[in-house]
């Protein structure tokens, strides 16, 4: 390494306490994006209860981020990023042990609602908080951002794993005492907004943003998307279960491998290679290529259900092709209209969240009505009608290609676009 990068490496990581808090907490939120998925068959075993209901688990937390993101630009414009911060990280913290300490899936349902509406109130503010604390200029808080979202997609499954092969209860403690720690920190260390000037978002801004016919057309393509996310996300551990590859009394061990791999391929591709693509060729091109290779996935899983190498793979590969896909979606939206970035991201996050909080009880009662393929297959006939809305609506969406967004922008979109 040159002496230019070692200076740079040494000044990136000299950052107030402040942003490794906030990068910590980060870490944290997104792991929960996969950390539940190795413990579903464990909770639907030790609960007693269905497929369907443990399916649940994501509905609640999905739909109540979704709603919840229609309000958090008006909830931080008025109280301030640090209030709306500690807000969520708390409520995470709360719902989070209460699932921990359920014994019920109906409570745990319902607590993983509250824990989503902390994640939205978190997720809304935090990388505004990294960039107004770090040292060395905006772009060393994105490279930060960016690395702990990596860091969290990735580990979560894995953590998931790990702490769900003891209790499924271990991943739900460990997000608890880990958002505790980082929440004490950010008390101490994140200084209060003293003087700042705040400029009141109204509460109809996110409702009257999906009028505007480019933003309505990719919250509609994102939802169709985000059924064939979900139905890849978490259906899949119960054919995976169900197929005996995994060894016996390590079965939640394994689940967090395997979608470790996924977590690693979809931070690759969503920090990286997305940037890549996006300079190279239009967004709707790249839509356009990526959305079709999905839905082509999710009908290779239907036919290869039976096969549980079949499936890793095909999750794996479904990894790599959602990072492009998050990103370059949510930089479409933030591209498509002259709003504020927050209004146009919480209307689309709210519609896209839709898809993610149908998805996964409809594929168990698909596959109680058809078998373990038929979910993949809907999933798919989804995607494909995705891809059939950016295509068919290119003239639509002419603004969102040519435009290059700065560091800022990107991490932001890599971030929004990650259901955490």
């Amino acid at each position: 390494m040159s002496a230019h990068g070692t200076s740079d490496t040494r000044a990136l990581l000299r950052q107030p306490r402040t942003v490794w808090a906030v990068a910590f907490a980060c870490v944290v939120s997104f792991m929960g994006l996969g950390l539940v998925d190795p413990i579903l068959p464990a909770i639907a075993a030790d609960l007693n209860a269905s497929a369907t209901e443990t399916e649940l688990l994501f509905t609640s937390y999905l739909l109540i981020t979704g709603a919840a993101m229609l309000f958090t630009s008006w909830v931080s414009s008025r109280i301030g990023a640090r209030a709306t911060l500690l807000i969520g990280l708390a409520l995470i913290v709360a719902f989070a042990l209460a699932s921990a300490l359920s014994d019920l899936v109906q409570a745990v349902i319902g607590f993983r609602a509250g824990w989503g509406l902390g994640n939205a109130l978190f997720i809304s503010t935090a990388l505004a908080t990294i960039v107004g604390a770090a040292s060395g200029g905006s772009g060393a808080a994105v490279i930060l951002y960016e690395a702990a979202l990596g860091l969290g997609i990735s580990i979560g499954p894995l953590v998931g794993g790990l702490l769900g092969s003891i209790s499924w209860k271990g991943p739900f403690f460990g997000v608890a005492a880990l958002m505790a720690i980082a929440l004490v920190a950010l008390l101490v260390f994140l200084p209060r907004e003293r003087g700042a000037r705040r400029e009141p978002v109204p509460l109809s801004a996110p409702f009257r943003a999906l009028r505007i016919p480019a933003l309505a057309l990719l919250a509609g393509a994102a939802l169709c998307y985000n059924i064939g996310f979900f139905v890849l996300l978490a259906f899949t551990p119960f054919p995976l279960f169900e197929s005996g590859f995994l060894p016996a009394g390590f079965e939640e061990i394994g689940l967090g491998i395997v979608f470790f791999g996924w977590g690693v391929g979809l931070a690759i591709t969503s920090v990286w290679v997305a940037p890549l693509l996006t300079a190279r060729m239009p967004r709707t091109r790249v839509l356009a290529i990526v959305l079709p290779l999905l839905a082509l996935d999710l009908l290779v899983q239907g036919l290869v259900v039976d096969s549980a190498i079949g499936l890793i793979v095909c999750v794996v590969v479904g990894g790599l092709l959602l990072g492009v896909l998050n990103t370059v979606l949510t930089e479409s939206v933030m591209e498509a209209t002259d709003l504020p970035r927050t209004v146009a991201s919480s209307s689309y996050s709210a519609v896209r969240f839709l898809g993610g909080a149908v998805a996964p009880p409809l594929a168990s009662l698909l596959a109680a009505a058809g078998g373990n393929a038929l979910p993949y297959y809907v999933g798919a006939a989804f995607v494909a009608v995705s891809a059939a809305l950016v295509i068919g609506g290119r003239r639509v969406l002419a603004r969102i290609d040519g435009r290059v967004e700065p560091p800022e922008l990107e991490a932001e979109a890599i971030g929004v676009g990650e259901p955490t």
